[in-house]
């Protein structure tokens, strides 16, 4: 009686499981399959980039907005920084007291030496060949000859120090002023390091920073980007990288446009694995892209990698350890497989379109 019960049980627990098992059928089929390359992404505004300051300090002054239209070279923030403000005026106050024109004055004053010594000279030369003539004809003492040759000889002297005096004093003014002028440069360039200024045209993105906060060179204060342009940054793994060439197609959905998919291309590889994620930047450009984009849209891709437009294909859950199928309830057939989708994966021998393949449905 045990046994009968013992037997009974199994049986029942034998057509259980018959019920829960079901058989699913199919045929292989010719049709384009593509081999693609899973990647991640955001979409980025071209020449993106993060705007830091060039000083350390407070932020005094915010000259832009988020939205505003932005040209090179325009001041986006104000750090404030009085030290350096000083300086700069300083150095100007100095440029001004040692520019040329405001020692015009001491210039002429030594022009006018230069023109007394001279005049002196002539004189003295004039007196010294009259009293030449006078001594040749017998009038006056020879003493009265050398004191006029003497007289003459400390004209010279002085007319010609007077000369180089002239020269020095130019020659010091204008090394003056000239290292004034530098010094000044030197200072506007450090008061100009306090402004933040748009490195090239675009728009302005994100704001960072608020007035009052402190900025330093390690942290952005804003992000810029071309307002016109938008490209793709893919995050493609370290496994895949050597797959990926310039040109190939991207297909790629957003979450921003649910049920859309749209096309674009590789354009750049960059070279350098991120040690973190263990993965590659990859760029892409639009070939159809949505109406409106913004910076930081996240979207997923796949970058196709080769496409075969007439292949025997099969539903990849069909396959077993990616060389067997099941061509009957309990009989497996090895089959050679090549490229492989999300959903399907082409067979190369082992199956024929008349062929009908068998997976087992828990």
């Amino acid at each position: 009686m045990y046994s009968i019960m013992k037997y009974t049980f199994v049986l029942l627990i034998l057509l259980a499981t018959a019920c829960k098992t079901s058989i699913e059928k199919t045929n292989p089929t010719i049709e384009v399959i593509s081999e693609s390359v899973y990647a991640s992404g955001i979409i980025k505004s071209k020449n993106q980039y993060q705007v830091y300051a060039t000083a350390n300090g407070v932020i005094s002054e915010m000259l832009v907005t988020e939205g505003d239209i932005v040209k090179k070279g325009d001041a986006l923030m104000k750090v404030l920084n009085e030290p350096s403000q000083l300086n700069a005026e300083n150095a100007k106050l100095a440029a001004e007291h040692a520019d040329l024109k405001s020692n015009s004055g001491k210039l002429k004053e030594a022009k006018v030496a230069i023109d007394l010594a001279l005049s002196k000279m002539k004189n003295d030369s004039v007196l010294l060949v009259r009293q030449q003539n006078l001594k040749a004809q017998g009038v006056g003492s020879l003493v009265d000859l050398e004191q006029r040759e003497l007289a003459y000889k400390n004209s010279v002297t002085n007319y010609e120090v007077a000369r180089l005096n002239y020269s020095d004093l130019k020659r010091d003014l204008t090394f003056s002023a000239n290292q004034s002028k530098t010094n000044l440069k030197i200072s506007n360039a450090l008061v100009d390091d306090y402004l933040i200024r748009a490195e090239t045209d675009g728009k302005v993105y994100k704001v960072l920073k608020e007035k009052g906060e402190y900025a330093n060179t390690l942290s952005p204060v804003a992000i810029i980007g071309d307002s016109n342009t938008f490209l793709i940054e893919l995050s493609v793994d370290e496994y895949d990288i050597a797959r990926i060439r310039v040109g190939q197609r991207v297909l790629f959905t957003m979450d921003s446009y649910k049920g859309e998919v749209f096309e674009a291309k590789v354009e750049k590889i960059e070279p350098l694995m991120n040690e973190e994620s263990k993965s590659f930047t990859v760029k892409a450009s639009f070939i159809t892209k949505p109406a409106l984009l913004y910076p930081n849209l996240s979207l997923e891709a796949n970058i196709i990698i080769r496409t075969k437009e007439k292949a025997l294909t099969i539903p990849r859950s069909f396959l077993i350890d990616d060389s067997l199928v099941m061509i009957g309830k309990d009989k497996k057939r090895k089959v050679i497989i090549g490229i492989k989708d999300y959903q399907k994966v082409e067979v190369k021998s082992g199956l024929t379109e008349k062929d009908i393949i068998y997976k087992l449905v828990q």
